[in-house]
């Protein structure tokens, strides 16, 4: 630890994030005790808890019930291909990341009636699923549909369903047009809570909009990511006028 004595709690996380981010103290690394530190910093565990509780929001610092705080790994990152509106198929295949898979028939409501373009109260399958490695969250998603278009044993022998929700893809037919918004905001408390971040984390959000080639919206995903755990990959792709090409 530095020789010099800040007083208040953003000059102690100040100087304890300077220490992490020039790999003075390593990842992994436990930080010493809650009184010990409050000692050297000449303040009270309050003072103290304050300035750790900022880090932890950050997710710099993982608290760990009964053994201390410690530094964050680094996260491996997965990849989230834009356009094609799937996790990279190579990253969703490694055998360490898994889904889990929820579902269930709720009313259209609030904005999904809008992102679906059905009545309110209409029947939707929502399927909630949540991407970890080991015991590290990588990606949420809640993905609806009208519940007439949901496939048949879904979550039971549908391999294709099952390989679809790996990669958060999809889970019909291919359709005509693919819609993607997508921007970093704060997580709501329960993104957080589900995907293990402060609430200070930025995550990368995409509503992903699908429709069919009569204009049908046949599926609305909402995907969620944090945002040290994901790259997001867009490829544009030229159309040539038939004209331009026989010109």
């Amino acid at each position: 630890m530095t020789g010099t004595m800040p007083s208040r709690p953003h000059d102690i996380a100040d100087d304890l994030r300077r220490q992490i981010t020039t790999g003075r103290i390593q990842p992994g690394e436990r930080l010493p005790s809650e009184t010990v530190l409050a000692e050297r910093y000449a303040v009270s565990t309050v003072t103290l808890r304050r300035a750790l509780a900022a880090l932890q929001g950050e997710g710099l610092v993982e608290k760990i019930h009964g053994k201390g705080n410690f530094v964050r790994r680094p996260h491996r990152k997965i990849m989230y291909v834009g356009g094609w509106g799937t996790l990279d198929p190579w990253t969703a295949a490694e055998p360490s990341l898994r889904v889990s898979v929820h579902s269930t028939t709720v009313p259209a409501h609030g904005h999904l009636t809008t992102l679906l373009k059905v009545p309110v109260g209409s029947p939707l399958a929502e399927f909630s699923c949540l991407s970890v490695e080991e015991e590290t969250p990588h990606g949420l998603a809640h993905i609806y549909m009208p519940r007439d278009l949901a496939p048949a044993g879904v979550l039971d022998d549908n391999s294709a369903c099952r390989q679809a929700f790996a990669r958060f893809a999809v889970l019909g037919p291919p359709p005509a047009t693919t819609r993607e918004t997508v921007c970093t905001r704060p997580p709501t408390p329960d993104e957080a809570s589900a995907l293990r971040i402060g609430s200070a984390s930025p995550v990368l959000s995409v509503t992903r909009v699908s429709t069919d080639f009569t204009g049908r919206v046949v599926e609305a995903a909402l995907l969620t990511f944090p945002g040290d755990r994901v790259d997001a990959v867009f490829t544009i792709h030229r159309v040539i006028d038939e004209r331009q090409a026989q010109g």
